[in-house]
């Protein structure tokens, strides 16, 4: 009781933005949490090809969105809400408008052409329709977490995500164990869930902000974000065209395969979102005050944390693999390894973007987005026909190495001009922190049909960890506590 009344005193005492975050990161936590809970439930209710056509929806589902709300929901809402603060509600509710008008433009215009439109993404027309009702409920859903967060009301957001998150897959079950077309029967578990839980956020925000259009706001928000739908659109083609081109040139049930290996792998994602939202408000707030030299040992310790973590997982990929899903799925650890390596290459991304964002430097960020983007469908097309499905998740590794690696020249050439510094972050290291990264996750890789051997080099590694484990934990407390500066 002691220990829980000093606990809550503590507690109570921090920052209220400190005390939000918390909770967003546990927020999202539970979310990925329970999401990866239920996989091992999904990839035994649905086969392999099942399984795979289910991933191709929400691939599709990812790139169309993008052309049908331009994401308003992302930066420019954020920077509207300060940019318009005296008729925030106004601005929301406009921004709510004119999305729902773009969503029903375009579905009228696949109602027009659905036998076209079906064909082209391989999806039937209530699995259309159902990604069309996603889209705008995953708007409006955006569009009211973001107003909550930048108004720092988080309790409402934290209980609202949570029941959401824990319906989905009850839901979803329900409906999958009674369906015959079980694909079909999980994507309307979702709309049924969203709708009855985001669909009174947009009446409650038009309700407030009275304002359905507004040809100020949105000319604003197109001419913002429109030059920012190719960055968009690349990200979205980079994660998601190895699933839709492996579907197309292989067949759906490998596409199910190559699906839980990535799904398995984005889970470290998760520490990706919570460094990056723990550390970006204070390197932006430095790049204000001309203190971003501050910043470099802080990244190198947050990339050397990311590596960590996505090294956990490709040495017990295998382990994992045989949680999460039957034995028809075992290929899938080979996978794996790239795919994880990727996701230190996001990170690292995100770590150099701050930059480019802060300096306002758009067609940087785009360029660098559409060069990795096109190089993955080429990659994927030449490599997947010669070597199957495992080579999508190299051709993933190798251009997110050259997307991390381009916006990284592009910091550097924006430091030179308006910092007038070189690089905050230093080549030798990165490269030093990377190669050691890289080495160590191939060298679990080919240990896969050993199991003592990697078993051994485990134990190794741990050991070293546990002898300089202070060093580590002081380094590790540091990078957290530079939140409490922002």
């Amino acid at each position: 009781m002691i220990i829980l009344k000093n606990f809550t005193e503590k507690y109570n005492k921090l920052p209220l933005h400190i005390r939000a975050s918390v909770w967003y990161f546990i927020c999202s936590f539970l979310q990925k949490g329970i999401s990866v809970l239920s996989t091992p439930i999904f990839t035994r209710l649905l086969t392999t090809e099942e399984y795979g056509e289910y991933n191709v929806f929400n691939s599709w589902l990812g790139i169309v969105s993008i052309f049908i709300t331009l994401r308003l929901y992302y930066g420019v809402y954020e920077q509207g809400l300060i940019k318009f603060e005296d008729e925030r509600e106004a601005f929301t509710s406009s921004l709510q408008g004119l999305t729902l008008t773009m969503i029903s433009a375009w579905t009228a215009i696949y109602l027009i052409f659905r036998s076209f439109w079906n064909s082209l993404l391989s999806l039937t027309t209530v699995q259309m329709l159902s990604m069309l009702v996603m889209t705008w409920t995953t708007a409006v859903y955006n569009f009211w977490a973001t107003e909550q967060r930048v108004k720092l009301n988080y309790q409402k957001l934290v209980i609202i995500t949570c029941l959401v998150t824990i319906s989905k897959p009850v839901i979803g079950i329900i409906f999958v164990i009674n369906a015959e077309d079980k694909v079909t029967a999980r994507i309307l578990g979702l709309v049924l869930v969203e709708l009855i839980a985001y669909s009174w956020m947009f009446v409650a925000q038009m309700k407030r902000g009275k304002k359905f259009f507004s040809g100020k706001i949105w000319k604003y928000v197109i001419g913002f974000n429109l030059p920012l739908v190719p960055h968009y659109l690349s990200q979205v083609i980079l994660s998601s065209s190895d699933r839709i081109m492996i579907s197309k040139m292989i067949s759906e049930d490998v596409a199910g395969i190559y699906s839980l290996a990535y799904s398995i792998s984005m889970i470290m994602g998760l520490f990706n979102t919570a460094l990056s939202q723990t550390l970006s408000p204070w390197i932006l707030q430095k790049i204000k005050v001309g203190k971003v030299k501050e910043t470099e040992s802080i990244g190198y310790i947050s990339l050397s944390i990311i590596a960590g973590v996505n090294l956990v997982l490709i040495a017990f990929a295998p382990e994992a693999v045989a949680l999460f899903a039957p034995i028809a799925y075992h290929d899938a650890i080979w996978v794996i390894p790239p795919v994880a390596m990727s996701v230190y290459f996001m990170y690292a991304y995100d770590l150099f973007s701050n930059i480019e964002f802060y300096y306002e430097k758009t067609k940087f960020i785009m360029v660098a987005s559409m060069l990795a983007a096109i190089l993955n469908v080429i990659l994927n097309y030449v490599f997947i026909g010669m070597f199957s499905y495992y080579a999508a998740g190299y051709t993933t590794l190798f251009c997110y190495m050259v997307y991390a690696i381009s916006h990284y020249l592009f910091m550097r050439h924006i430091s030179k001009i308006q910092m007038h510094c070189e690089a905050v972050y230093k080549a030798k290291k990165l490269f030093c922190i990377s190669g050691i990264f890289l080495l160590l996750g191939f060298l679990f890789t080919f240990t896969y049909n050993f199991m003592i051997l990697r078993y051994l080099i485990c134990a190794f590694i741990l050991a070293i960890l546990l002898i300089k484990h202070k060093t580590i934990i002081r380094l590790i407390v540091e990078v957290i506590s530079k939140k409490k500066e922002v």
